[in-house]
Parts: structure tokens; sequence; C-alpha cells
């Protein structure tokens, strides 16, 4: 049997799967079929149209796409409903459609309403329940599968384990993310306008589970892991029946150290979400995990916070997971655990804060709210790595699907400008806090061309934009140092820089250097140390600090 596993990319409230990261979903898929597993994603076929005929001679194709919490990527762009219809139309295999895009509903962007999709003239199958499960079905009884089976932790310890042979398959691959599932599901359930309600109770994976998945992925040559998929890392394993459990210390020791064992050469090991509430209300348990986790992850960590408001009548109205001075106090705890600065260039673990608009009770104090909170945030010398800030996309059967988009309608104009203006006055001075100049960042991969820069990012949960003012070949890996900062990205050369072939651009962008003083150093090249590169100068100070960029290769 031959199955093509087609990947349109998914982005939920836990789970990423853009590349460079690939979500568990297509590795769950490969484990649970037989036979000869092929993988491509949603871009390869975009500028390979010879793949449609690999479907044709394939036995199944299985789609999966859907984004419930839509942002901006560089990695791929996550196919729509349409496009993958109009692209499988013609294909003669079986073909099963899952993921969000059929669980929850076809969304396009933030502020706009999704709805489920219904029966889809392209595919056989439209999986409202786990893609893996219904595959896994389909195979016992065919067209007749229940489409809205659910899977077990039971079951992905072992397709976990098999599905590590697809990702050696992925474009990005051996610069890949791989997102592991810990348990999915949510304590709470209760915000109006998130999917994971439907998720159920947490179904936690052994820490077994997870050890021996990290391992086959490992094996299969991955190197880059993301702890994602849970709602709350710190409630990972967690005992009670209630709405902000403590944190099971022991459990998350286990799972990381067991990581670290099956994965010994690891180069990175992040996680995505924690709850503010729970570090608010279990603060002494909490940095005891924080601990845990900065002694055994790599540094750049990002505990991404779902604080969605400031406004306390917006967080009653939403049944949100934490007031204002809650999450302040979240704050200081993870600045005070993971601040210190580590070998990847960046603190070892900071929090990252999730604002979401156009839920109910939001008024134009909403705003002001939020944003006074921001800036106290900076007032206070704390650090945050990233201000994540979106209009709500929602959807039937949460509360604001009942309530639709028109709140975030009628506040579109506001948002547009309050969010430029905390791009303004609050991330370029945050990023100058967690990456002043200076900073050295090891590993940037080069993954975009724009405007005679490359862009390019460090493999991370929530990776930095760093633009180099060179035209660097995609796909390179280098370290840079940091010479400037932008609202959302960072201005980088690379590090270090051959004074003697840098061109005058990479020279310009250098702290306290202009077109001026780069054709001056143009002109005096070459240099062949950094005491002659500092005797030619007009300004001593600066040509020592500048030296710190420099080699000097003749």
């Amino acid at each position: 049997m031959r199955t093509v596993i087609l990947d349109g990319y998914v982005d939920e409230p836990a789970c990423l799967g853009v590349p460079p990261y690939m979500a568990p979903y297509p590795r769950y898929v490969a484990g649970a079929l037989p036979g000869e597993a092929l993988y491509f994603t949603i871009d390869q076929l975009r500028k390979d149209a010879s793949i449609l005929e690999i479907m044709n001679k394939s036995d199944l194709v299985v789609a999966i796409a859907g984004v419930t919490v839509p942002g901006k990527y560089i990695g791929g762009t996550p196919a729509t409903l349409p496009e993958l219809e109009r692209y499988v139309a013609g294909v003669r295999a079986k073909k099963i459609l899952g993921g969000p895009i059929s669980m929850f509903g076809p969304g396009t962007e933030g502020g706009k309403m999704a709805r489920h999709m219904g029966a889809s003239p392209a595919f056989d199958i439209v999986a409202t329940g786990d893609i893996e499960a219904v595959v896994h079905g389909y195979l016992t009884e065919g067209l007749s599968v229940d489409p809205a089976l659910r899977r077990t932790v039971k079951d992905i310890a072992e397709w976990a384990v098999r599905g590590a042979r697809i990702v050696p398959l992925h474009p990005d691959f051996p610069y890949t993310m791989l997102e592991m599932e810990t348990y999915r599901g949510c304590f709470r359930g209760t915000c109006s306008f998130c999917t994971e309600r439907f998720y159920g109770r947490p179904d936690f994976r052994p820490v077994e589970d997870v050890v021996r998945e990290t391992g086959a992925l490992y094996a299969a040559g991955a190197r880059y892991f993301r702890l994602g998929r849970q709602p709350d890392l710190l409630t990972y394993l967690a005992k009670g029946d209630v709405e902000f459990p403590p944190p099971n210390v022991e459990a998350i020791e286990r799972l990381y150290r067991g990581i670290r064992a099956a994965a010994p050469g690891l180069k990175v090991l992040h996680l995505d979400n924690m709850n503010p509430g729970t570090i608010a209300r279990h603060p002494e348990r909490s940095r005891e995990a924080l601990k845990v986790i900065v002694k055994h992850h790599t540094s750049g960590d990002v505990s991404a916070f779902g604080m969605e408001s400031a406004d306390p009548r917006v967080i009653r109205q939403n049944s949100l997971k934490a007031m204002p001075e809650e999450v302040l106090e979240a704050i200081r705890i993870v600045n005070e655990v993971g601040g210190a600065r580590g070998a990847s260039g960046l603190p070892e673990l900071l929090p990252g804060l999730n604002l979401v608009h156009g839920l109910l009770g939001e008024t134009k104090e909403t705003f002001r709210l939020n944003y006074d909170f921001l800036k106290r945030l900076l007032d206070e010398g704390l650090l945050l790595r990233r201000i994540n800030i979106r209009q709500v996309m929602p959807f039937e059967g949460t509360c604001m699907g009942d309530v639709g988009d028109k709140i975030a309608r009628k506040h579109k104009g506001v948002f547009h400008a309050y969010k430029e203006k905390i791009r303004k006055d609050i991330d370029m001075e945050m990023l100058r806090r967690v990456v002043p100049d200076g900073t050295i960042m090891p590993s940037v991969r080069m993954e975009l061309h724009d405007g005679g820069l490359t862009f390019g990012r460090q493999i991370a949960t929530y990776p930095l934009l760093v633009g180099i003012p060179a035209a660097l070949p995609l796909g390179a890996v280098c370290d840079v140092k940091v010479v400037g900062h932008g609202f959302r990205s960072i201005t980088a050369v690379p590090y270090p820089l051959d004074v003697n072939a840098a061109s005058p651009k990479m020279l310009e962008s250098l702290p306290g250097v202009g077109k001026k003083r780069a054709m001056a150093i143009l002109r005096g090249r070459p240099y062949g140390s950094a005491a002659e590169f500092e005797e030619k100068m007009d300004d001593a100070g600066l040509a020592k600090k500048l030296s710190g960029y420099f080699v000097y290769r003749k």
C-alpha cells in the first residue's frame, strides 16, 4: 500500500505545524499506516505539479490542514480549503481530509467567522474526529469508517514511534522543529473562543511514551524538539480535578531528563504554552518546575501566556485565565528564574503574551488597558520575548461562535492603530533589552531574500527574525552579531565579519558607521590586524568597538 500525506499546515492554540515546524498529525498518520508513506507539503505541491501524478499512482491521499489562530509565516503558506479541493479534485486515489480544518471549520483570518465545512466534493472522507484514528479505521472499514473517530494515548504510543519514518522527508530536514505532544485537552475548557475545549479533559501521555517517541525521532535524524500541543506544560500529569492544579514537578523532571537521555546530542529543546493562572496560584511549585525546565532545556525558550486581555470586564465575560495582577506576577516569576542570558545569545526562558481582540465585553477602554499593562512591564524592567496581537477567529460551538465577528469588525480601525502604537512604543524597546547591540546569536539559518536583505532565524520555539544586509545563500547557517532593532525584527551581521571583504552596505549597518565612514574603511583596506585597523580609523574609541566585530583576512 502507498499513501501520500499532504501537509497543508496547522496552527492551533496548542499546536504549530508551519515549516520549519512539523506538527504531530502527519507523523501519527504515518505511524498508523502500513506500507509506504510519502510526505509532501502544500508548498512543494505548489511548485511541483508532478506530485499530483505520484498521488494518482497511490492508494490513498491524506490531506491535513487548519489554522485556528492565524499568524504571519515565513516558512510556508497554509493551505485553504478551495486550494486543497482544486489540487486533489482530479486525483484518482481515495482521499481523506483531516486536521483542524475539518474538525472546527476552514477559518481564513482573524476577525472573521469560521464555520463547519460539511461534506466536500473533492474528498471521500472529511474527518471530524482525529485524522490518525480515521485513517486507521479506514484500513479495516473502508469508506464506511466513522469520520468522528477519536484516538487514545495508547493508540499514539505506537503511531508516534512508527511515524518518525517520514521526518527525513520534510523539506527543511534536518533543520525541522518537531512538535511533541505531552497531552491535549484543557482543565478549564471555558475560554469563550478557544477550540482546545473540543478535545475534552486532559489526556496525558506517559513520560515513557514521550521519551520513546523522542528516541525514534532522534534516530531518524531529528535534533530540534518543542514540547507543544498542551495548553499548559506546568500541569503535565498534574493531579486533582480542579481548574488550576499545582505543577507536578517530579513528572516534569522525569520528562525532561528522559528526553535528554533519549536525544543526547539534541540542539534545541523548547516548550510552548504555560498558564499564568497556574503560576500565580502556585508560585513556589511553579518556581521549582521552571528551575527544572531551565536546567534541562536549551536557552532562548519561551513560555507563551494566553493572557488575551488586561480588561477585567473582558476577562470575566470570556472566562479567561487570569487577572492582570496575576499575569504580572507570573511574568515576574518567569523573569526571575529564566532571565539569565544563555548560549543562544538570548535569555534562558522568557514569557510571551498573546492578546486577543473582538471578545465579549470589549470597548475602546480595553485597548487602553492593554497598552497600559504593556507599558507597565517596560517601566518595571521586565522582559517579554514576544507580544502577539490578533483579532479573534470565532468558531461554531464556542461562546464567541454565537457572537460572531461583529465586535472585531466594530473595532477594526481602533485595533490597527493600537497595534501599530504597541509596535512603535513597546516592541522595539523590548527587543533592545532582550537582544542588545553586540549580542552574538549562533546558528541563524537563512530563509528569505527581500529588498537586498537576507532574513534568517534560529530554530526555536518563537525565533527572532534577523535581517542581514547581504545576499547570503538560503539555507546557510551562520553566527551573527546584533547591530540594530526594528519593531519586530533585528539587524545583524555575520560574526566574525571579514573587514577586508565586507560590502559597503554591511559596513554601513555597523553601530556608528554611516556611508562616509564606510567609504573610509573601504579605502583603508586591507587591514592585517585590529591594531592596524584602529590606527587607520579617525575615531579611536569607535575603532576599538568595531574591531570586536571583525576578523582580518588578506
